[in-house]
Order: structure tokens, then C-alpha cells, then sequence
């Protein structure tokens, strides 16, 4: 019997671990495309406003496939909802790969984001069944999908430069597959919860708080992102490793985190988030050290906040476990309400920002024309140069950076060296413009982590 027992347990380990791994990949998802949003641009011919689709249909299906779940969803044996959710995500997720344009693609995120909800909706219940604790399965779930948000661009980055854009879905498939196989484990039963006006009204101020650092997260794996790819000129990789601050920031915020009552730590989270943010609208130019920092102080404000503000959402405390399958229907909302925070963030910010890197654009090409003038170059090679660089910067999509190393490149910038110089003054000034552009996106962001702090004050946590 004791041998049974133990092989039992070592069965319902693996699985919370398939479950925990597959609702960390779900909401990664939200971002994990981020640092390959250039080859994007590349592959399909797009623009910011296009390519942001590739994230903003995840997020926006996730969210109403969600919100329209919480009236039913306690109503359906969670294990079913796990095994419907992980088999939609493995289908969808190889479709992303296999696309072969940016509407089918756009498509198929949003039929995975259907699948997410779906997944993360029974995840929980069935964790607990499986952890056999209601506050261990909050902790597993909540910490699972805190790492999933801050590793998403890394891990999509590291793909990406490894193999390519469509490597970052198929290695999503195995994980649902492991997902799916966990619905096998000890079933969830339907039962109706009591209370659940009350248990709502408990949970707001931790769903509006989640909605709004959700949506100031954006600033740090969207803008941060491209700021790092596109203006500074990393490669996936190379960005995947700046970015990589924000969850390991994240993970040594957990110990000061434990160390604080909970409205504490997410207020310093969120202070600390906006304040990170303000320090990337405020980069000059490429500073690494600057960044880096920045994305430093936003991982250990992610740290800090999210999880409170989750345990909160989900009403850890108030009655989710003795609710019974209330479990799923208050995290179907969280998971809903946080994403609409995202989706929100998110159609604001792209059109604000190709806007503005439209207007920087112009503003690089004046500064690019007075070094261009200023340089010590014969006039005879000065005069088509300059051409090409405005030609350069007109052919450019809208919102996108402009290539002005091939001008410099065709005016012999591999053997002279002073027109090298040209090209590194020029390319210094572009840079400074074009960071100055994402100041206004960044802000915005930094503004609504700033704005999180009011449901969060209004609740008077005490501890």
C-alpha cells in the first residue's frame, strides 16, 4: 500500500507540474511574441499597428473568451474545461506555425487565446484537487502565471534567434499536450457556489488593480522590447538577455515579498513598476546600464505586486475554497479582467506610438541632414548621401525604423573613415530621436501602474 501511495504522489506531482508549466506558457503568451515582432515585420510586411495584432488577438480573445466563461463555468467539471482548453491551445499553437500570413496568423492567436481561457479557467480547480490545498493551488497558479508574464519575451526571444518566429508555437504544442494528459488526474465535482455577489465585490479592487499593472506591463514586454530590438539594434538573443532582468528581478523580489503584508507589497510593487517605466521614457538613448536598470526596477515591482493583488483577485482568503467550484469562476474572472487591462493598454499604445516615432522620423532626418552637413566628407559624396538617407527614411513603413547603415554602406563607408564617423553621429542622433519617440507610450504606462494604487488604497489592506 505504501508503494502505491508513493507512486501516487509522485503521479499527482508530475501533473501539478504539467499543469503549473501550461498555465505559466498561457500567460506567457501575452508577450512571449514580443522580441520577434521585427522578423514579423520582415515576414509579413507590416507595420507596428499590424504586427501588434499578433499580440493584442491573443489578449483579446483570451479576455471575452474568459469573461463570457464566469456565468458557466462553475457549472462544468473543471477537469473538462483543462482537457477542452489544452486540446484547443495544441491545435491553435501549431496553427500559428504553420501560418503563412499575417491575417491566418492573427487568426490562429486568436483561437489559442479561446483555448487559454479555456485552460486557465479549469487550471485551478484541478490544481487544487491535485495539490490537495486550496491555498496551495492559489499559490502554485499564481506564482506559475507571475513568471509565465515576466520570462514570456525572453524565452520568445531566445527561439527566435535559435530557429525563427514559428519555433516559439511549436515548442507551446508539448506543453499543452502535457496539460491535457494532467486532465486525467483527480476529477473536480460541480458544485454551486453560495455567495458569489459578495465573494465579487470582495475580489474588485484586486481585479482592477491586476487590469491596471497588466495593462502598465505593457510598457515593460511591448515598448521595452522593441525599444531594444528595433532602436538599439539587439538581436533576439542579445534582447532576450536585457529582458531577462525582469524575472530574475521578479524571483529575488519573492523573499522581501514574504517578508510584507500584502498591501504593502503591492503598493511598493506598483510604485516601484511605474517608477521603471518613467526610467525607460526617460532613457538617453542607448544606455544599456540605464535599461537594464529600468527593467530591473519594473521585474521586482512585477514581483511584488502581481501576487498579492492575485491572491487578492481570487479571494484566497475570503471563501474561494470552501465556494467548491466557485474556485473556477473567480479565477476565470481575474484571468478575463486582467487581460482587458492588457488589451486596453495595448490599443492605445500602438497607434500612440507609430504615431510619435512618425513625428521622430521627421525629427531624425533633420538631425541626420545637419551631420550629414557637418561632416568632413567632400560635398561630391555628401550630396547623394544625403538623398539616400531621406530616401531611406521615406521608404520606411510607418512606425518602423528606418535602415540607414546600406546609404553610408554604398558611399564607401567600409574603407573611409571619416565617413564611418558620418554614419556613427548619424546613427547616434537617429538613435536619440527615435528613443525620445516611445517617451509619451511609456508614460502612459507608467501612469497606470500609478492608477493601481487607488483600488488597492481603497481596499485598506491591513496585512
Amino acid at each position: 500500500m505504501d508503494a502505491i501511495s508513493e507512486q501516487r504522489s509522485i503521479w499527482r506531482t508530475l501533473f501539478v507540474g504539467a499543469v503549473a508549466v501550461a498555465v505559466a506558457v498561457a500567460f506567457a503568451d501575452s508577450s512571449i511574441v514580443a522580441l520577434a515582432l521585427p522578423e514579423l515585420y520582415g515576414t509579413f510586411d507590416t507595420s507596428i499597428e499590424g504586427v501588434a495584432w499578433v499580440v493584442t488577438s491573443y489578449n483579446l480573445a483570451l479576455a471575452v473568451g474568459a469573461l463570457a466563461l464566469v456565468p458557466v463555468v462553475h457549472r462544468v467539471r473543471a477537469r473538462v474545461t483543462l482537457a477542452v482548453g489544452a486540446l484547443a491551445f495544441l491545435g491553435a499553437s501549431i496553427a500559428c506555425a504553420l501560418s503563412g500570413s499575417l491575417a491566418a496568423l492573427v487568426v490562429a492567436r486568436s483561437a489559442q487565446g479561446l483555448g487559454g481561457a479555456l485552460l486557465l479557467a479549469g487550471s485551478l480547480p484541478v490544481l487544487g484537487a491535485l495539490a490537495g490545498s486550496t491555498a496551495r493551488a492559489v499559490a502554485i497558479w499564481t506564482m506559475a502565471g507571475t513568471l509565465g508574464v515576466a520570462i514570456g519575451p525572453a524565452l520568445g526571444g531566445a527561439l527566435t534567434q535559435a530557429f525563427d518566429w514559428r519555433a516559439i508555437f511549436v515548442a507551446q504544442a508539448p506543453v499543452a499536450a502535457l496539460a491535457l494528459l494532467a486532465a486525467i488526474g483527480p476529477d473536480v465535482p460541480v458544485l454551486l457556489e453560495e455567495g458569489w455577489t459578495a465573494a465579487l465585490r470582495r475580489t474588485m479592487p484586486g481585479n482592477l488593480g491586476l487590469a491596471l499593472v497588466s495593462g502598465a506591463l505593457v510598457g515593460t514586454l511591448f515598448l521595452g522590447v522593441l525599444l531594444v530590438i528595433d532602436v538599439f539594434g539587439n538581436p533576439p538573443l542579445g534582447g532576450a538577455l536585457i529582458v531577462s532582468v525582469i524575472p530574475a528581478a521578479a524571483l529575488l523580489s519573492r523573499p522581501l515579498a514574504a517578508e510584507l503584508s500584502s498591501g504593502v507589497a503591492v503598493v511598493a510593487g506598483a510604485l516601484l513598476l511605474s517608477a521603471g517605466l518613467v526610467g525607460l521614457a526617460l532613457l538617453p538613448s542607448s544606455a544599456l546600464g540605464y535599461a537594464v536598470a529600468s527593467f530591473a526596477l519594473c521585474g521586482f515591482g512585477l514581483g511584488l505586486s502581481v501576487p498579492g493583488l492575485t491572491h487578492a483577485a481570487l479571494d484566497a482568503h475570503g471563501g474561494i475554497g470552501r465556494a467548491g467550484g466557485g474556485m473556477g469562476r473567480v479565477a476565470t474572472l481575474t484571468v478575463g479582467v486582467r487581460h482587458v487591462g492588457l488589451v486596453v493598454a495595448l490599443v492605445v499604445v500602438a497607434p500612440v506610438l507609430a504615431r510619435d516615432l512618425q513625428g521622430a522620423a521627421e525629427v531624425a532626418k533633420l538631425n541626420g541632414a545637419a551631420v550629414v552637413i557637418d561632416g568632413r566628407i567632400p560635398a561630391t559624396t555628401k550630396i547623394p548621401l544625403a538623398l539616400d538617407i531621406r530616401d531611406a527614411i521615406d521608404r520606411a513603413p510607418r512606425g518602423e525604423v528606418p535602415d540607414l547603415v546600406a546609404p553610408f554602406e554604398a558611399s564607401g563607408a567600409g574603407a573611409d573613415p571619416e565617413v564611418r564617423a558620418v554614419r556613427d553621429d548619424l546613427l547616434a542622433a537617429v538613435e536619440i530621436a527615435l528613443t525620445r519617440g516611445f517617451r509619451t507610450a511609456f508614460l502612459f504606462c507608467a501612469a497606470l501602474a500609478a492608477l493601481a494604487l487607488v483600488p488597492m488604497l481603497r481596499r485598506r489592506w491591513v496585512g
